[in-house]
């Protein structure tokens, strides 16, 4: 059994106006040495494969199709083989 964690945020071409938005608020309390925030979503999906590679070519598959638009948002995950017992956290 595997566990993805999949980072997804905005590619860089594109505003990120959640992020623009704690970033000044973040200026307002005077933290001041703030130059850039990027918010994004998280994902940890458990999931049953064959072998690591097996493993890596679902999570590319399903991410494309559900998890990110791909017009504006772009991904990266981890993959590590766990216990069939391991709760996500």
């Amino acid at each position: 059994m595997y566990l993805a964690k999949i980072y997804v945020t905005y590619k860089p071409s594109i505003l990120d106006p959640q992020g623009e938005v704690i970033k000044a608020a973040l200026n307002r309390m005077d933290y001041s040495g703030i130059e850039q925030v990027s918010q994004g979503k998280y994902f940890e999906i458990k999931l049953k494969a064959t072998d690591v590679d097996a493993a890596n070519s679902e999570v590319e598959s399903f991410t494309d199709a559900l998890l990110i638009n791909q017009n504006t948002e772009t991904y990266r995950f981890d993959l590590s083989l766990v216990d069939e017992d391991e709760v996500l956290s």
